[in-house]
Parts: C-alpha cells; structure tokens; sequence
C-alpha cells in the first residue's frame, strides 16, 4: 500500500493546479478544510470551480479564496453570510450556479456510486430546471415530473474529519457528517485533513464513516477555530 500521509497541507495539494474543480466538504464553518484552503491561497491558484455547500464567510473558509480572486464559479446551495461573494456576483465576477441542497449532495453521492445521472423532483417549474431534460414517473402510485441531474466531476475532494488512520479510514463528528462522506467518496484524488491522526487498528471499525479506500491522501492538522457562523444569545434576564 503506497503512504497516504503527508506532513503538512501544502504538501496534500501540491498537485492542485489553475482551472482545477474543487469539492470542499463542510456544512457552514462546520468541519471545513481550513488548512488545505489556507495552502491553496498560499500557493495562489486560479480559476477554481468550487463545489460547496456554502462560500464561507468573508475572512474564513472560501471566503479567503474569493478574497484573492482565486474562484473562477462556485456551485453552492446556501451563499448568504459572505458579503465579498455577494460583491463578486453582483459586479458578475463570479460565476454561480445554485441548487438544491438535496440535489447537490445527491449529485455528490451519485459520482462516489458510478452513477452518471439520476432524476428527482427538486426544482422542477423553477428556474433550476431551465435547459434539463425532464420526465414523467410513478411512483406509489402518483405521477409527477423529475429532472435529470448529473453526477459531478471533481478533480479533488478536500475534506476534513474528526479523527482518521494512516490508511485513510475516516471518522466524522456531529455536522460535519453532512457533506464531508459523501465528497470523500467523488473526487478523483481525496484528501483529508485530521484533528487526529492514528495508527490502523485504533478505530472502531464500527464507528468509521469513510473507508480509506477513497482516500488518497491524509495529514494533520495543527490547529482547528472553532467558529460559530452565527452566533444567537438569549438576553440576560432582570426578573
């Protein structure tokens, strides 16, 4: 088995070249690839497609990418909380392209199966729909129109987990679990950034989210924020 493991970020994405699409794994700041994202503004390439649940916000996660104008399109479902994005939409220098949220990780999940195209109701009479092909099917007995989507095509996926093994074997912690398996399993190289990094044997087996089958490459990460993307306090009482 060829080593899966890297020293450090810059050495997981080293091969991460201008024009490259992207899958970056995480739901809000939750269990992003910060370090492997901190190493692709440090390296300074361009042109990026970048396949997200959302763009970060302004000075964290993909946020830092559009700072630097390294985003050529982002394909998100939720974009609100970066106003550098908004910015960059607006002026039309970036390309974007929403979808459901349900379509996008399905899209993810299809690449990891091999399925090249599936059909679903989501965003059918909507403007998603706009030049796709549609069908009627039954099914439980009710007839309703689907879209056909396509699986994306990623060049990398950089994903983060909780914990994984020099082989690769992941384990996701709370929302991180949201996108992060399902692009771990789509892209043609995956790479993975941990919290913590351990020796084959010491994870449950039972508790692992992502085999290391599909992933490629794995480092350690030095030190993780813990950010809270919006943070809501309930005021102090006087009674």
């Amino acid at each position: 088995m060829s080593n899966k493991v890297f020293a450090h970020a810059s050495d997981a994405i080293h091969d991460i070249s201008d024009g490259a699409v992207l899958m970056l794994g995480g739901f809000g700041l939750c269990g992003i690839p910060e370090h492997a994202i901190a190493a692709l503004v440090k390296k300074g390439v361009r042109q990026l497609t970048c396949i997200s649940n959302n763009a970060g916000v302004d000075d964290f996660g993909i946020g830092l990418l559009l700072q630097q104008r390294q985003v050529k399109k982002m394909i998100s479902s939720y974009v609100g909380e970066n106003a550098e994005f908004e910015r960059q939409l607006l002026s039309g220098e970036l390309e974007v392209e929403l979808i459901p949220q349900g379509t996008l990780a399905t899209r993810c999940m299809m690449a990891g199966y091999g399925i090249p195209a599936f059909f679903t109701p989501a965003g059918y009479g909507t403007e998603v729909a706009a030049d796709k092909e549609s069908r009627p099917f039954k099914l439980f007995g009710q007839e309703k129109d689907y879209l056909m989507e396509y699986a994306f095509e990623a060049d990398f996926a950089l994903v983060k987990a909780w914990k994984g093994d020099t082989q690769g074997n992941l384990i996701f912690k709370a929302a991180a679990r949201n996108f992060n398996p399902l692009m771990a399993m789509a892209g043609r190289i995956t790479i993975a950034e941990v919290e913590h990094l351990v020796e084959p044997g010491q994870l449950d087996p039972n508790e692992i989210h992502t085999p290391g089958i599909y992933v490629h490459r794995i480092f350690k990460g030095d030190h993780f924020e813990k950010r809270i993307e919006q943070r809501t306090v309930q005021a102090k009482s006087t009674v």
